[in-house]
């Protein structure tokens, strides 16, 4: 039976100005909120709602169920409300002038952007591609690479651009892309590390970038426009070049002046430009092909001059004639005063000239003149060659002049990989429809087409120039860089229609546009790389005017781009940005190759037509055309990315952008898991992986920093570390006083420097949270299989007999889950970062325990801290051992383990109790009876506890005074001498007391537990040996005896261990875990 539910309308509660505000900045991924889990949650645009608008929200009764979560869940009708309403701002800022206007007033409300795929992505894809590459070298390229492999050239090329467009449009079309572009795209994808290495490299590239194209604007000023506007100039041709460069340099910097002034009194102007910037390009492309259509009916009349069959420079004279007849007299040309030192018929003239007649040849012969068969083979040569037509010609002996004479030559070596190079940013722009998707209607629909669409516009265009190039000009036309034969015009101009000047006016523009573009486009790049935080050192340039203009970013751009200008060559700055954007294609299509492998779930692009494959293809293209270009500038450009991402990785601010190499990392971690689980770990790769167990005071702050400290000194940031600590309550009640435990124990692990993970647990008890911790800590092979903890040294005092019983609970827990146990006594004595000077690291080794107590010493040593202490290892001989052959096995069991170490073997005689022994048991056992029968206040439990220790410090001063009396008792050797002199000395002496004791036995003695005092018996002779030989060690290394199955003796237990370590300093008790972890084969 249908059920009918009625959805109450929601008041979305928009209607300040202010409330406008917050909608429009909804993208923000830096406003970050926590959320119930503590977290950092990314701002989301649709959620925001003002205190005044909860309580009039959800008024209905309809969703009463779900009423007490709709501050963090709004209804779905509210969630459409704000996303039907939601407007997307441009990357920018504010103009000058309309924050000059709109000062004090009320903030105009934004219009919801109109922009269509055409407008929007095509025509600036366009505008950005096409450029001064096209002008002022294509014909250059075409001629010395020849058809075929300009033709290779220019494919290479666009298929990168092209499979890059393809990854750009899945990202691009996978969520809102509000600014940055490809910035955005590789920084939320790839992390802020990646993203802040590619994002300053794509910086520096359309930096670059600006001053290529001023370089070119220059170029073409003073070499078709105005060559007189030239200051330095000179007559000796081998000058020529560097006087150029120096004209470049002083013309450039001026521009550049000029350029940088435009944009930061105001980017509108340069907005209202680009229209005529555009128009000059597509005209500039039409005339090409309305003159290369024209060739076939009328080919212009440009005539080239060639000398034997060199080219010559076609600027001082207008005949290309050696004499003329006039008036029936032979009169001698203004060539023939090039190559003759004077204007007589019989002067002495230059021997080629005199050997080879001079002919003139069409240079645009037309598209079906033939010429397509010479043009289709490479012409690569060194800088100074001669431009030469393939034709028969007498050759002169004499070669020194050749250079002084009025030849085109080649101005650089030209190669293969050279024209990749300098041909690549003709390609580069595509990322200008991603950038302005704030601007556009639908940019997840937009900016695939028009970006697809306009490089496959271009890539039209560029390949049918090739072929139409090759086809209508003279190879050596081609191959003239400047124009020279053709009287100094542009040599794509020769070709075009009407006039060449519509290339060359349009050229220009072109190139001042883009440069234009460039300053506008790099400093905003800049400041949205500082504002995101990433890099520390950017944050000044982050700041700008009071309307947001990046001032100080476009002082930095404009300094760079003056580093490229003072080059001066186009030829030699084109392969430096080259790197810079195929090193940022490179990562567009690495970020969707991983985001596809990885298949996140976020990973929904509405753009369908891609696949790994291809990207994986762009982007080892990307790489190899890195290479081919320069191999040098590509080392240098992956350095520097190398060097900024390790800086972002040491001092950048945290990020977490749900990036792919984070997803990478997971899937990586999770196949090791799998695969360390498959079988534990062999002998020679055990380490210990330790849990360390914290207690906190009452205000959740670290008890014993130390312990994190010795963890530190003992892991050296090898292998697992988890920091726990148990919280007593309910999860529910302890998730807040749970969290910022968390935090204080993750500060004092950064203190520490500490590598791991912290887990606090929030537990009914402390026994039970720390049984979880141990049982459950880890996660698949990655568990740990040692405890770390302090030893409880109040426990005697303490009021709670609970503190002590968990901590033997926790040895046993240790034991059964077959895990190592450290157990630090006086934790907060040992050092902290000051390295110790000469002393030592005792071993105790009494009984095996899988040789922990070896590999301890040796991996502490490993650290700054104790690297200068020797390590000696002590064992105990009873009287049936021979502790001289004891030595020498352990000598060769520590040679073989490839350990240092002095041995020592300790002899321990048995001997009868002593009083002490029995007077030690009997207050261990009153103490223990009187605590069990009596409920004693708390005041009484105190003076009970003082009155105990009191007694124990006497006694242990009695014993001191006669263990100080009687040392022979223990020795370092054994010899037969020895032990019969021990032997005879030790019956008279138990003779003695056995006598004394039937006289002096106590009766409240009879009553002891036998098991009870000879544990006691080897706790204090146990003691008395270490005291006596380690007294001054750095740190002491025990065996831990396990605890009493019976667990009624478990207080007796802690006495034992109180008293075998006590007048000790530093002790680290060692249990170990079951298994061998130490091995003498490689």
């Amino acid at each position: 039976m249908p059920t009918s539910f009625t959805v109450v309308p929601v008041d979305d509660g928009r209607k300040s100005a202010q409330e406008d505000t917050d909608d429009s900045n909804v993208l923000k991924e830096e406003d970050e909120e926590t959320e119930g889990d503590g977290n950092p949650r990314e701002s989301i645009p649709f959620f925001h709602n003002t205190e005044d608008e909860k309580g009039n929200l959800y008024d209905g009764k309809n969703m009463a169920l779900f009423e007490e979560e709709m501050d963090s869940n709004p209804m779905v009708s509210s969630l459409l409300s704000k996303l039907a309403n939601y407007t997307n701002l441009t990357q920018g800022v504010r103009e000058h002038e309309e924050a000059d206007e709109d000062e004090g007033a009320k903030k105009k409300k934004v219009k919801s952007p109109q922009m269509g795929t055409f407008i929007g992505v095509y025509l600036p894809c366009l505008q950005n591609i096409l450029g001064v590459i096209l002008f002022l070298r294509m014909t250059w390229i075409v001629g010395t690479a020849g058809i075929l492999e300009a033709f290779i050239i220019v494919s290479m090329c666009c298929t990168c651009t092209m499979l890059t467009a393809i990854s750009m449009s899945a990202i691009a079309t996978n969520g809102v892309v509000p600014a940055g572009g490809s910035y955005y795209m590789i920084s939320r994808s790839l992390g802020p590390e990646f993203g802040g290495a590619v994002g300053l490299c794509f910086y520096l590239g359309t930096t670059f970038a600006g001053a290529m194209y001023i370089l070119g604007t220059i170029e073409i000023l003073l070499t078709y426009i105005v060559p007189n506007a030239a200051i330095f100039k000179t007559d000796d041709k081998e000058l020529q070049a560097e006087a150029m460069l120096n004209n470049m340099r002083v013309y450039g910097t001026c521009c550049l002046a000029l350029m940088s002034l435009v944009v930061f009194v105001g980017v509108k102007y340069v907005n209202k430009l680009a229209l005529v910037f555009l128009a000059a390009v597509v005209l500039s492309i039409l005339a090409i092909y309305a003159g290369v259509i024209k060739t076939i009916f009328e080919p212009p009349v440009f005539p080239v001059c060639l000398l034997g069959n060199r080219t010559l420079q076609n600027h001082n004279f207008d005949k290309c004639l050696k004499t003329e007849i006039i008036d029936n007299v032979t009169m001698t040309t203004k060539l023939w005063s090039l190559f003759c030192k004077g204007p007589e018929l019989n002067a002495s003239c230059n021997e080629y000239f005199s050997m080879n007649n001079v002919t003139e040849i069409q240079g645009i012969p037309g598209l079906t003149s033939g010429v397509i068969s010479e043009n289709m083979w490479s012409s690569y040569g060194p800088a100074g060659m001669l431009v030469e037509k393939s034709v028969s010609s007498e050759e002169s002996i004499d070669t020194s002049q050749d250079v002084l004479m009025p030849y085109v030559v080649n101005d650089i070596t030209t190669f293969f990989t050279l024209l990749v190079g300098i041909y690549f940013p003709s390609v580069t722009g595509i990322m200008a429809g991603s950038n302005r998707s704030g601007d556009l209607r639908d940019a997840q629909r937009s900016i695939p087409i028009g970006t697809i669409l306009a490089i496959a516009t271009t890539t039209i265009i560029y390949l049918s120039c090739v072929v139409f190039f090759g086809a209508c000009i003279e190879g050596v036309v081609l191959r003239d860089k400047f124009g020279d034969s053709v009287k100094g015009n542009l040599v794509i101009g020769t070709l075009s229609w009407p006039s060449p000047w519509v290339i060359v006016i349009g050229s220009f523009f072109s190139c001042c546009g883009a440069g234009l573009q460039s300053l506008t486009g790099a400093p905003r790049l800049l400041q949205a790389i500082a504002r995101d935080g990433i890099v520390p050192f950017l944050e000044v340039f982050g700041h700008g005017k009071a309307n947001g203009e990046p001032t100080w970013a476009l002082l930095l751009t404009a300094f760079i781009c003056e580093s490229g200008i003072l080059i001066a060559s186009l030829d030699a700055v084109a392969p430096i940005l080259s790197m810079f954007f195929l090193m940022c294609y490179l990562f567009v299509n690495l970020a969707c190759a991983l985001q596809t492998l990885l298949k996140t779930p976020n990973w929904r692009p509405r753009f369908k037509y891609y696949h790994w494959t291809l990207s994986f293809l762009g982007m080892s293209l990307c790489l190899a055309l890195m290479f081919i270009s320069s191999w040098h500038y590509a080392l240098v450009a992956m350095l520097i990315a190398g060097c900024i991402y390790k800086y972002i990785e040491y001092r950048g601010a945290e990020k977490e952008w749900g990036d792919g190499i984070r997803g990478l990392s997971l899937n990586a971690a999770r196949y090791a898991l799998i695969r360390l689980e498959e079988s534990p770990p062999h002998t020679k790769n055990w380490r210990p992986q330790l849990l360390v167990l914290l207690n906190l005071d009452s205000e959740f702050t670290v008890k014993h920093p130390r312990l994190l400290s010795f963890t530190t000194q003992l892991k050296a940031g090898k292998g697992l570390t988890i920091v726990g600590s148990v919280l007593e309550g309910t999860f529910l009640t302890k998730e807040a006083e749970a969290k910022r435990a968390e935090q204080n124990i993750k500060s004092v692990m950064a203190a520490e420097k500490t590598k791991g993970f912290c887990h606090v647990v929030a537990s009914s008890n402390l026994r039970d949270g720390i049984s979880h911790l141990i049982q459950s800590a880890g996660l698949g092979g990655m568990k740990h299989n040692c405890v770390l903890m302090a030893w409880p040294g109040s426990w005697r005092q303490s009021n709670d007999p609970q503190s002590w019983k968990s901590f033997i609970e926790t040895i046993r827990e240790t034991t059964a889950a077959h895990q190592a146990l450290l157990v630090a006594k006086n934790v907060d004595s040992f050092p902290h970062q000051e390295r110790l000077t000469e002393g030592t690291i005792d071993v105790w080794w009494i009984v095996h325990d899988g040789g922990m107590l070896m590999l301890l010493p040796f991996l502490l040593r490993q650290h700054k801290v104790w690297r200068k202490c020797k390590m000696r290892i002590f064992t105990v001989a009873q009287m049936d051992d021979n502790s001289i052959q004891m030595k020498k096995d352990l000598q060769m069991f520590l040679y073989h383990l490839r350990l240092n170490a002095e041995v020592e073997v300790v002899e321990m005689h048995e001997s009868d109790i002593s009083a002490f022994t029995y007077e030690k048991t009997l207050v261990m056992e009153q103490r223990s009876q009187m605590l069990k029968q009596m409920q004693l206040s708390r005041t009484e439990r105190e003076r009970e506890a003082q009155l105990i220790h009191d007694r124990n410090t006497a006694s242990h001063s009695a014993i001191n005074d006669k263990a100080d009396a009687t040392p022979d008792r223990v020795h370092m050797t054994w010899t037969r001498e020895k032990f019969l002199t021990e032997r005879n000395r030790n019956r008279e002496a138990n003779a003695n007391m056995t006598v004394r004791d039937l006289f002096n036995m106590k009766p409240e003695w009879e009553t002891l537990k036998q098991s009870n005092v000879r544990c006691m018996h080897t706790a204090v002779k146990l003691n008395e040996v270490v005291r006596c030989k380690s007294q001054d060690a750095h740190l002491v290394l025990l065996n831990m005896p396990g605890p009493p199955k019976n667990r009624d003796g478990d207080e007796n237990y802690m006495e034992f261990l109180e008293v075998m370590m006590e007048g000790l300093n530093r002790v680290l008790l060692v249990r170990g875990g079951g298994r061998e972890v130490i091995t003498i084969y490689s």
